[in-house]
């Protein structure tokens, strides 16, 4: 599985001009799904995500996790995340996995994060959605559940 992960003031997803999932201070997490991967790697994300220090503590210093910050979790599913570029001009995506295996994994990762106490809002797999963010920083970081 593979994140990339913003730290926001407030974000909103949309769909059809509808808003589906807003959050206020916390994380947006944009999820990729590729073959092979398991629970085990959305729960070793999720872990990850909640308990990296990257808020700001009284002194300005990034020392707080998520639940520290009592932020929330703004999740959207990213197959473009297993875009492969290297030849020609159209990405390919055979290393996402069929939306039927990702969307368990996804909701699987939200779930875990929603067991610790966090406030999660999504998009909706597979919809085409806008994503209005507000990047704090900005901080910004890539996670991959290969690189432990």
């Amino acid at each position: 599985m593979r994140l990339v992960i913003q730290r926001s003031k407030e974000a909103r997803v949309e769909i059809a001009g509808e808003t589906v999932g807003e959050i206020d201070r916390g994380l947006v997490i944009l999820v990729g799904v590729t073959h092979g991967d398991t629970e085990e790697d959305a729960k070793y994300l999720a872990q990850k995500c909640m308990n990296l220090r990257i808020f700001e503590d009284e002194a300005g210093k990034m020392n707080l996790s998520l639940l520290d910050a009592g932020g929330q979790v703004l999740s959207i599913s990213q197959f473009t995340l297993y875009g492969d570029t290297r030849k020609g001009r159209r990405p390919s995506f055979v290393h996402a996995a069929k939306p039927e295996e990702a969307d368990v994994l996804y909701q699987f990762f939200n779930e875990e994060l929603r067991q610790a106490g966090l406030r999660v809002a999504t998009g909706q797999f597979g919809a085409d959605m806008q994503v209005h963010l507000m990047n704090d920083g900005p901080v910004t970081f890539i996670l991959d559940s290969k690189d432990k």
